[in-house]
């Protein structure tokens, strides 16, 4: 009896077609609510430590002198709590499957 249902199951799966996705061709829309990853503007940021403050994994390091500003990406927790407590809002989460704008900013300026 088993041998039955196993062929019901390729016949199946032969006119359905592949239940994956074709993932270069077909990109994903990210999930309702995912917070994605952090990204920062270092050109608007006065380097004031309120993010490292609220930050509840210790992700982040901001120091004045000289102006440094570290993210380890694997301590983050994707809160978002830094992104709140920014007073320059230079700080920003964007899905995780969109590009960077450093490299979208590396790329105009090659072309010009």
């Amino acid at each position: 009896m088993r041998l039955f249902s196993i062929f019901k199951d390729i016949l199946g799966n032969l006119v359905k077609g592949p239940v994956t996705r074709n993932y270069p061709a077909e990109v994903r829309d990210p999930f309702p609510g995912e917070r994605g990853k952090l990204v920062i503007d270092e050109k608007s940021c006065i380097f004031c430590g309120m993010c490292a403050k609220k930050c509840p994994a210790n992700a982040l390091t901001v120091t004045r002198q000289p102006k440094e500003w570290k993210f380890e990406r694997f301590r983050c927790i994707i809160c978002g709590a830094c992104v709140e407590a920014c007073p320059k809002k230079c700080l920003s989460m964007v899905p995780r499957l969109a590009e960077e704008p450093k490299a979208e900013a590396k790329a105009k300026e090659k072309a010009e």
